[in-house]
């Protein structure tokens, strides 16, 4: 029997314990896109408690308690740091196979030096001694960040954003760490939202452009381009249902534009061809930049009313939507490629059935001379466990090219998350590693093997992404 979480934890042969250790555990971390706050990054928070650390927004931790039947109180609700902690402890000693059981035990070693595992019967000597660890003046966020060896972050931001706290972390010489923006107009796309014309208004006071029309919409957006550009953001996001691909004629969107600021609803249609013109949009002056385009889709949010309207979003409500217009998704990438105009893709679903379909996809518009030009993002959301990992390397290796892939991400609003770049790169080396082991590939090119996992790991995504680093 093999000893809990060792230095071993994942690698289940020598090939795999060498492609790790010798190749991708010393690699640098670059965090490509994830929700945390650059405020925080600039006034260098330091937590009091490792409750602020891991609970304070953590969704997925949230979701698990729910399952144990937990009361609100402790989730969200107004129980202290330690009943929440404590609580959590009781719900994590049974979530077996849960991937939350690994990354928790992976931050309580690598951030806080406790390698046993939490129970219910030590959780309030774990509270303790992680809090006195929060006491040093090693542990403020940008410590974390550091002590994480990550070289580049990019933050979350809106269109309206001032970007302030990105100029204040990038005029302050003694944090090395690159921050950048990464451009996500998700209130402009949603057209059927209630709080669509109030943001067109702020879009309005803050791009200097009277957005009365699709066409001044779309002049609005490449004023915040140009600035979002000028503070050295490459990378987009966009969360979409899934990926539509509805033509309208210019008059048609306009109309429909015209209808909405008016205050009347839209009909599904009139929605999902004002998204597809909007998207449209968006993926030309993407490339006209050079910058990536990055589509997260496949997901139904906010599914129970009451608790939205009283926690808002991103508060672990959210599902797996099966819906998926295969089709739809070619259309639109053949839209944009027909006219010159399809940027470097990353595509997410969070439908895990998806992994073939997005595969097979984005083979029809891979060219020279880019290195997986479309590719799949990373296991997203639900599917970032160990099972949905090997799954989506498993798939991009048999219908990709698996050595061009950009690796992990966080999508995390928490600072100790960067762990889960190492699970993952455990689970990577693993799945290279049972090749070898099994003899399906050849024991001499572990040093291909090892490139590659170097290349996955970090390089890749210095390359695909343009940034301003070194390869290592």
């Amino acid at each position: 029997m093999r000893k809990f979480m060792d230095e071993d934890f994942l690698l289940q042969n020598e090939p795999a314990k060498k492609l790790y250790h010798d190749f991708s555990e010393k690699m640098p971390i670059l965090d490509y896109h994830c929700h945390i706050s650059p405020r925080e990054i600039a006034e260098d928070r330091h937590f009091e408690t490792i409750t602020q650390v891991w609970l304070g927004g953590d969704h997925y931790k949230w979701r698990l308690m729910r399952s144990f039947g937990i009361d609100e109180k402790y989730i969200t609700g107004n129980a202290s740091d330690e009943e929440k902690f404590v609580t959590f402890a009781k719900c994590l000693e049974k979530a077996v196979g849960h991937p939350l059981y690994h990354w928790a035990h992976l931050e309580l070693k690598k951030y806080f030096g406790y390698d046993k595992p939490l129970t219910a019967g030590n959780a309030k000597e774990v509270y303790d001694h992680c809090n006195k660890v929060l006491q040093s003046p090693d542990m403020s966020v940008r410590k974390l960040i550091k002590m994480s060896n990550v070289t580049l972050i990019c933050t979350t931001d809106d269109p309206v954003d001032t970007l302030e706290w990105h100029d204040k972390i990038r005029e302050d010489a003694s944090f090395d760490v690159k921050v950048l923006p990464a451009w996500r107009p998700d209130k402009a796309k949603n057209i059927t939202k209630p709080e669509f014309v109030s943001y067109i208004d702020t879009l309005s006071e803050v791009s200097g452009v009277k957005v009365d029309s699709f066409a001044s919409l779309k002049e609005a957006l490449k004023v915040r381009l140009d600035f979002f550009g000028s503070k050295g953001c490459t990378v987009t996001d966009h969360a979409l249902e899934y990926v539509m691909y509805h033509p309208a004629t210019e008059e048609e969107v306009e109309a429909i534009f015209a209808k909405r600021l008016s205050g009347k609803e839209l009909s599904k249609e009139e929605d999902l061809k004002y998204q597809t013109a909007f998207m449209l949009f968006e993926g030309e002056e993407i490339a006209k930049r050079g910058w990536v385009m990055q589509l997260h889709f496949g997901c139904k949010r906010d599914n129970n009313t009451p608790k939205f309207e009283k926690l808002g979003p991103d508060t672990g409500y959210d599902t797996i939507d099966a819906y998926y217009p295969m089709g739809e998704m070619a259309d639109f990438l053949n839209a944009l490629h027909s006219k010159n105009a399809l940027p470097k893709t990353i595509l997410y679903s969070l439908n895990p059935n998806d992994n073939k379909i997005i595969n097979t996809t984005l083979g029809c518009f891979c060219e020279a001379p880019f290195i997986a030009k479309v590719q799949q993002g990373s296991a997203w959301w639900f599917n970032d466990s160990k099972f949905g990992m090997e799954e989506q390397l498993r798939c991009v290796a048999e219908s990709s090219n698996l050595s061009g892939f950009v690796g992990m991400l966080t999508d995390s609003r928490s600072f100790t998350s960067y762990t889960r770049h190492e699970y993952f790169r455990r689970i990577l080396c693993n799945y290279l590693g049972t090749l070898v082991e099994n003899g399906e590939y050849p024991e001499e090119g572990l040093d291909v093997l090892g490139q590659i996992v170097s290349d996955i790991s970090y390089n890749n995504a210095v390359r695909y992404f343009d940034f301003p680093l070194e390869v290592r």
